[in-house]
Parts: C-alpha cells; structure tokens; sequence
C-alpha cells in the first residue's frame, strides 16, 4: 500500500517521512522551530512529547500534568495556543 505523498520517482515526500522519520529532517525541522519565536513552543512541546512517551507508567501522570500545565493552559509558560480544543482535552476514562 502506498504510504505518504510520493513524488515520480516513488520518493515519500510527506511531512512523517522527511521531518519525523530522517534524523537530519528532523533536527533541520526541529532547529527550524526553535530559531522562530513563534514556533519555539512548538519545538519544546515536541521534545516533550517524546520524552513523555519514553518514561515509566508511573511516571505519566505526572509528566502529563506538568505538559498540560506547560503547555496546553492559557497563561502557561509555554502556551501553544495554536492547538485545537480537541488536541488539548485531556483522555476521557
């Protein structure tokens, strides 16, 4: 099955492939947000988010607070105000 956006020579050219997947993509994508004052929350949310993902089970809620608190809360120190509602709730259950 094809994945992603392919130009004529079968390249994927989606965004997952070349800024998420290809080590250089990222950090170039990466130094990219960090350098626009704009996006710089962007890129330490990001980080976050993965590191999020690789600590322990007990080690979520509380990381998942201080992301939401960070985050994801108008007036936090890094509020990424772009992020629909939906992105934001916190999980049901």
């Amino acid at each position: 099955a094809p994945k992603g956006h392919t130009q004529d020579d079968g390249q994927d050219t989606s965004f997952r492939w070349q800024c998420v997947d290809q080590p250089i993509g990222k950090l170039l994508f990466r130094r990219f947000l960090e350098g626009v004052p704009g996006f710089a929350a962007a890129a330490a949310l990001w980080s976050e988010i993965e590191a999020f993902e690789q600590c322990e089970d007990t080690e979520r809620e509380a990381s998942a607070n201080r992301l939401r608190s960070r985050f994801f809360t108008p007036g936090g120190s890094e509020h990424c105000g772009f992020l629909s509602a939906a992105a934001t709730a916190p999980p049901a259950g």
